[in-house]
């Protein structure tokens, strides 16, 4: 049988004109409150899946990696790394985890896969048995980030994942290493080779969108972030990705959503795209 779980990951607070782009704050502001900082809340919630004799971890969220400093620029306001307690609380331990899928690699949803922070330690992964799998154009975006991106990437985390000898490349699509009923998308639109994956499911596929779509927010076509490298490819990445989920009844992941895990997603009188079905957490959804 195989099992969907969320489980909350260390959260952060960022600029909200950041991440709605050109949105302006008197629209964004309707969806999420900043506070006096200008600053949203932002999830970090990832995907556990136990299927068939495997626990797959996707996207490990931002973590504890941080020292002080750059954790409270970054917004993270948790020393601990969240995502093992709410692993431990579902019956995970860190060994448990066999694969870790890595949409991309910005700290944002990569940092978890390393230990937290100690003065004077060295980076150490934080699942000591997992394979870790991203797409091959994700990692050399990585490796070789432009000036304009560099800083959303921590080489560490890529030192780390290297030198364990436990990391998968995939090109394109290939999402056989997962094994039966998974399928990856490529979207090019926030970050070069971003995963996008699908997991079958008997009501209708249930998508892990990334940042592809963080929330529910930017189901609304125009919106985008400032982070996006292409923000009308992404837009057009989008429109695809939703106009196949509203026709197949699947539903959508969201990574970055403070509120809600999981959502279907249909069209107003108008023909715009909405979130519908909404529910906050997942609790073993069964297949």
């Amino acid at each position: 049988m195989r099992t969907l779980t969320s489980l909350l990951g260390n959260g952060q607070r960022l600029d909200g004109g950041a991440m709605f782009g050109n949105a302006p704050k008197a629209l964004w502001s309707r969806w999420v409150a900043p506070d006096d900082a200008n600053r949203i809340p932002l999830a970090c919630r990832a995907l556990l899946v136990r299927d068939a004799g495997q626990t797959l971890l996707f996207d490990p969220g931002v973590g504890a990696f941080f020292p002080p400093d750059l954790r409270a620029r970054y917004g993270v306001e948790e020393p601990q790394h969240v995502l093992l307690d709410s692993l431990a609380a579902a019956g995970v331990a860190p060994e448990d985890v066999d694969r870790v899928v890595l949409s991309h690699l910005h700290f944002d949803h990569a940092g978890g896969v390393l230990a937290p922070w100690r003065e004077g330690a060295e980076p150490a992964l934080a699942f000591p048995r997992a394979r870790f799998l991203a797409g091959r154009e994700a990692w050399e975006r990585a490796r070789a980030p432009h000036p304009r991106d560099r800083a959303s990437f921590a080489a560490e985390i890529c030192a780390a994942l290297e030198a364990s000898g436990r990391l998968d490349l995939v090109a394109g699509d290939d999402a056989s290493l997962l094994g039966e009923g998974y399928r990856f998308h490529r979207s090019r639109g926030h970050t070069p080779g971003l995963l996008v994956s699908e997991i079958a499911m008997p009501e209708g596929p249930v998508v892990f969108a990334s940042d592809l779509v963080p929330g529910r927010a930017w189901v609304h076509l125009p919106i985008t972030m400032g982070y996006d490298r292409n923000p009308e490819l992404l837009v057009d990445e989008k429109r695809a990705l939703l106009e196949d989920l509203e026709a197949r009844a699947g539903r959508l992941f969201y990574f970055h959503d403070a509120e809600v895990a999981l959502s279907r997603v249909a069209r107003d009188e108008r023909g715009r795209f909405r979130a519908v079905e909404e529910t906050s957490a997942l609790s073993e959804l069964a297949a």
